[in-house]
Formats: structure tokens, sequence, C-alpha cells
């Protein structure tokens, strides 16, 4: 589906918030298609055009009636504390990641995401936010997180369900709501909605999102269908809301996390995320 409309240019932070506008257009971008998170869409070439509303599909899901599995999302969420802040200082390299990850962080990246999966086939894994001072990182906040619902993969194909390892950059970011003093450019639209016919722990994921650039055109809302790589290498992976099981290739985290990276994350420096498993996380080869 194309979608028309106008984009507003505001500013949170001196960053600049794109949104969509028109009742009677939210009501047609809650009928957009819906395709998988790393997975693929119809093509198009407006930045704006909204493309597949929802790029999760969690097939086959963990049994949503578990009740050690169900996450109430229509109750106010408490607010959640960062594990061990601030707790290793003046690194001269981000730790657990190997030669070859880390010669691929451009130089001039001063804030660095690291997804530290637990095994190559495992969804759980742990979200660390490392800010660079000068020559050396300090990492600021850590939160659990969650991957691939297979886990993880060095090359990524459309509904392999496993996460891609790789280093790559944080330049876009969207969701259902509006943005929390974002400073990376915010596309704020219905057109992100999970579909209601999905379980009801799945329906909030996409409240707000940050497009990790991997197979796609940077400077467009994440949920943009271009692919420069191919179809076949799929894409829509994103940082976006955890639901208490794995993804389609997308990393997850609380809601509280969410907004404090998109409060935190500044074009300025530069973002990147940094993710694998322990063991190609921490490759040298």
């Amino acid at each position: 589906m194309r979608i028309s409309g106008a984009l507003r240019a505001g500013t949170a932070r001196g960053t600049t918030v794109r949104t969509t506008v028109g009742t009677a257009l939210a009501t047609v971008l809650a009928l957009a298609a819906l395709t998988s998170c790393g997975t693929t869409g119809s093509t198009g070439n407006s930045a704006n055009q909204a493309g597949p509303a929802n790029p999760e599909n969690p097939e086959n899901p963990e049994n949503p009636e578990n009740p050690e599995n169900r996450e109430n999302r229509e109750k106010p969420e408490k607010p959640e504390k960062p594990q061990n802040p601030a707790v290793t200082k003046n690194l001269e390299r981000l730790p657990d990641v190997g030669t070859a990850l880390h010669k691929r962080i451009p130089a001039v990246s001063r804030q660095a995401l690291v997804v530290r999966g637990e095994g190559e086939d495992s969804a759980k894994s742990t979200l660390y936010l490392y800010e660079k001072h000068g020559a050396t990182w300090d990492r600021t906040r850590n939160w659990p997180a969650h991957n691939g619902k297979r886990g993880w993969t060095t090359d990524h194909r459309e509904g392999d369900k496993r996460s891609p390892v790789g280093v790559f950059t944080l330049s876009d970011a969207g969701g259902v709501l509006a943005a929390p003093d974002a400073r990376l450019p915010y596309t704020h639209s219905p057109a992100f909605q999970a579909s209601r016919t999905w379980p009801k722990t799945h329906w909030h994921d996409f409240d707000h999102v940050i497009a990790i650039d991997y197979n796609r055109v940077k400077g467009t809302p994440p949920n943009d269908p271009n692919r420069p790589q191919g179809q076949s290498k799929g894409g829509y992976i994103w940082l976006h809301l955890d639901h208490g099981s794995g993804t389609s290739g997308c990393v997850s985290v609380s809601k509280s996390a969410m907004r404090y990276l998109l409060r935190e994350l500044d074009p300025k420096s530069h973002p990147v995320i940094v993710m694998g498993d322990q063991g190609n996380l921490g490759s040298s080869a």
C-alpha cells in the first residue's frame, strides 16, 4: 500500500520528528498488509511509503495462555532499574567483542550497543550500552533482551527466524506512539500497529522501534520496504518492545529500555549496534 500524507518536521532535543497525520489515514494504515520481522515486503521508492505495517509476524508463538509467557500490556509499566549501571569504565575496547567485529566499528562512533546472545541457537541475550569518552569506553546500562527465536546467523535469510551477526549503524526510529524526546529521526505513524489477530502479548511490540541498518536505506522510516541487498536477504531488523520470548530476527527489550535508548542515542555520536552470540561476537577471525 502506498501511503501519501504530510510529514511535519519538528524538533525534540534538536532532532527531526516525522509525523503522519489524519484520522482517515490512521484507519487506512491499520488495514495495511502484514509481513514478518526479518523478512521482506513489497518494493517501493518513497521514503514516506509506509510499506508493510507489521514487520514481525509471530509464527507459532509460544502459548500465550501460559502465565509464565504472558505480559499484561494494558497496565502501566513500572520503571525498570538498569542492571549494574556504570560498573566498567575506561575500557580500551568493548568487552566480549573480538577483533573481527571490533575493527568494523566506525572510528567516529561514540555510542555502541552490544547484544550478547547466550548461544548460537538461543533466543536469550543481554543488551549493553557503551559510550566513548576520549579513547576509552564506559558501560552505562544493560538490560535483558531477546533475539531471533532460532538464535543467530552470519548469513541471514528471509524467514530463518535468526538474528544477523554483525556491526550495524542506527540512524532511524519510529513507532505507534510519539517519540519521548527522541534524538534519532522518528516516524510517528499508526502504520506500525501490530495486527490484533496476533496474541495480545504482541500487540505493543512496535510502540517504539529503532531500525538496525541491515539491508535497508538509511534516512528512511524503519518500515520503508527498499532492500539494497535484495529480497532474499530479508529486512526489517529492528530494536523493539519485548513480548517475553524470541523474535523473528529483531532484538527486543522492555519499554523502559527502549524509551531510554530513544532519549540517549544521538546521531552526532554515530551510534552502532554490535550483535551476535558469544562465539561469533568474540571471534578474532
